[in-house]
C-alpha cells in the first residue's frame, strides 16, 4: 500500500482504491508497520479485556500493575480491547499519573505556595499560570493565532453560556438563533434558555437548518440559504463543527464567511472537531468556540473545556474621558481580571486582555494538571499528522464495511453508513445505521468480542478509530466481529 497515494486522494474528497487483499488480517498490519505515528499507542494506557470485567478495585492498571495469573486464564484477556469510543471518552494517556502525582506532591510540601512557585523537576508550571500554559498548548490544536485567544475554564455548556451572554445580543428586530435540527441537548436547552432569558420565544427565535430527506446530511448550500433567509433578524449562528450523531464535518470556513458577510455573529461547538481535524479559528474568523477535553484531546471524564474568543473581541482600551476600562459586554468574574491587578480586590474590573479576560473564578489545578499531560501527547506530534492517519484509517474502515455491504449482494442489507462519504465532511468517526431490531444483538457481540464502540438508540452505533492510539488491526478486528453479529454476510 502507497499511504501517501491514498492520503493525496482523501485530501482532495475522494476515496482510495484499496486492493482486494485489503480484507485480510496480514493487510491490516502491513499498513500498521507503515504507521509513522505508531510509537503516540505506548503513551496510553487502553483497557483490556479482563480489565473491562472489573467488579471492584483491586490495584492493577492494565499494563503497568498487573497481578499474575495461573492455569487456565486465557492469555487474550490481557490483550487491549479494540478502543473506538474515543469520540465519548478518550482513553487515558500515561503522563496523567505523573502530572497528578506531581500537583499533589507540590500541593502536599508547598501548600498554598504553589500558586506562584514552580518547584524544580516538575512537568508543571505554578497554578496561577497552569491555564496560560494549558492554552500555549492548545493553540495550534485550533487553530489560535495566538494563545491570549484561548482560556481554559468550567465546562464546555457553562462556557457556551458565558460566551452567548457576551455575544448573543439579541434586538426586536434581530434576534434569531440559527442552529441544526439534532444538535447535542445540552446545546438544545443552553440556546433555549438563552433565548427565554433575553424575553423571546423559541417559537419565532430559534431556527433548525433541516437536513436532506431522507437522511441525515445538511449541505453546506442549505445552511447558506437558511443564512440568506433570516439574515435580516437572526443574530447568531451556532453550529456544531462536527454533528455529534452523523459524524459530518461542517464547512466551517466557508459558513462563518457567509454569516458574518450578513451580519451575523458566528460561533461553533468543538466537542466533537478539536483534536479530530485541522482548525484555523483565527484565519477563518470566528468570533467565538468552545471545546471539551475529554474526548479526543484525553484529559479525563468530565474534564475542564476550552474557550475561543477571536482576537478582535478581546481587547481592553484606556478611555481617559471616562478614566473606566472599556471592553467587550460579558459576566466578569475576579480571575478574570488581569494578573497585574487581581490581587488588589479592588471593585473596578480590568479584564486580562483576550480570551482569558472572560474567566470566572480560579481553575481546579487537578483538572489542569490532567489536561497538561493530555496536552503533551500532542506535543510529540501535529494536528496535519494526527489528520493524515486519521483520514486513512477511517478510509480503511469505511471500506471493510462496504465490503460487507457488497456481499449482501441485493438483499435487505444489515446497515447503511451515514456519516458523509466524502472525506473531507467527516473525522475520525462513522456512525452505522442498524436494521431495526440489530442494536442489541450487535451490541452484545462486540461488548464480548473486547470491541469498545458507542450505540445511540434506537438504531446507530458510533466507532471512531482515533489516530494516535487505535491500529489498521484494531479495525480489522471490529469488521470481523461486526461480520458474525450481522449474519456473516451482511444481510
Amino acid at each position: 500500500m502507497d499511504f501517501t497515494t491514498k492520503l493525496k486522494t482523501l485530501r482532495a474528497g475522494e476515496t482510495p482504491v484499496f486492493p482486494s487483499e485489503a480484507t485480510a488480517l496480514q493487510y491490516a498490519q502491513t499498513l500498521d508497520a507503515q504507521d509513522q505515528l505508531s510509537y503516540l499507542r505506548e503513551q496510553f494506557i487502553l483497557p483490556t479485556r479482563r480489565s473491562i470485567k472489573k467488579k471492584a478495585l483491586d490495584g492493577t492498571i492494565p499494563g503497568i500493575y498487573s497481578t499474575v495469573h495461573h492455569g487456565d486464564v486465557n492469555a487474550n484477556d490481557d490483550t487491549p480491547v479494540v478502543y473506538f469510543v474515543g469520540n465519548s471518552l478518550g482513553a487515558q494517556p500515561k503522563a496523567i499519573r505523573s502530572r497528578l502525582e506531581a500537583h499533589l506532591e507540590t500541593w502536599a510540601s508547598i501548600g498554598v505556595n504553589g500558586h506562584f512557585n514552580t518547584l524544580a523537576n516538575t512537568p508543571l508550571t505554578s497554578w496561577q499560570d497552569l491555564a496560560a500554559d494549558c492554552a500555549i498548548q492548545s493553540a495550534p490544536l485550533v487553530g489560535a493565532a495566538d494563545p491570549s485567544e484561548i482560556v481554559i475554564m468550567n465546562s464546555l455548556t457553562t462556557n457556551l453560556h458565558l460566551l452567548m451572554a457576551s455575544f448573543y445580543r439579541p434586538t426586536p428586530t434581530r434576534h434569531k438563533i440559527l442552529l441544526e435540527w439534532r444538535p447535542f441537548p445540552s446545546d438544545w436547552y443552553a440556546i433555549q434558555s438563552q433565548i427565554a432569558w433575553h424575553g423571546f420565544d423559541t417559537e419565532t427565535s430559534l431556527v433548525e437548518i433541516q437536513p436532506d430527506a431522507p437522511g441525515f446530511y445538511i449541505p453546506t448550500s442549505k445552511i447558506l440559504a437558511a443564512i440568506d433567509a433570516h439574515a435580516d433578524t437572526a443574530a447568531l449562528l451556532l453550529l456544531p463543527g462536527i454533528q455529534y450523531y452523523s459524524g459530518q464535518l461542517f464547512d466551517m470556513q466557508r459558513i462563518t464567511r457567509y454569516a458574518q458577510a450578513r451580519g451575523l455573529v458566528v460561533g461553533w461547538d468543538l466537542a466533537h472537531a478539536a483534536g479530530n481535524v485541522e482548525l484555523a479559528l483565527h484565519d477563518w474568523n470566528v468570533d467565538f468556540a468552545v471545546w471539551c477535553t475529554y474526548k479526543y484531546i484525553n484529559a479525563g471524564p468530565g474534564a475542564i473545556a476550552g474557550a475561543f474568543v477571536h482576537a478582535r473581541h478581546g481587547g481592553v482600551e484606556y478611555d481617559h474621558s471616562t478614566n473606566s476600562h472599556v471592553f467587550r459586554p460579558r459576566l466578569a468574574g475576579w480571575y478574570g481580571a488581569d494578573k497585574s491587578v487581581r490581587f488588589n480586590m479592588d471593585k473596578t474590573f480590568q479584564p486580562t486582555p483576550g480570551a482569558a479576560g472572560f474567566q470566572l473564578s480560579n481553575p481546579s489545578a487537578v483538572d489542569l494538571a490532567s489536561l497538561s499531560a493530555a496536552l503533551s501527547v500532542f506535543n510529540m506530534t501535529d494536528m496535519a499528522a494526527l489528520r493524515a492517519k486519521s483520514m486513512v484509517i477511517t478510509a480503511y474502515a469505511e471500506f471493510l464495511l462496504d465490503e460487507l455491504l457488497a456481499a449482501a449482494g441485493t438483499a435487505e442489507p444489515a446497515f447503511s453508513i451515514i456519516t458523509p462519504r466524502n472525506p473531507l465532511e467527516r473525522g475520525a468517526q462513522l456512525s452505522i445505521l442498524l436494521r431495526p431490531g440489530l442494536l442489541d444483538v450487535v451490541s452484545t457481540a462486540l461488548a464480548e468480542n473486547g470491541v469498545m464502540f458507542d450505540a445511540r438508540k434506537p438504531d446507530v452505533i458510533r466507532i471512531a478509530p482515533v489516530p494516535m492510539y487505535c491500529t489498521f488491526e484494531d479495525v480489522w478486528k471490529f469488521v470481523e466481529v461486526f461480520r458474525e453479529a450481522i449474519g456473516g454476510s451482511g444481510r
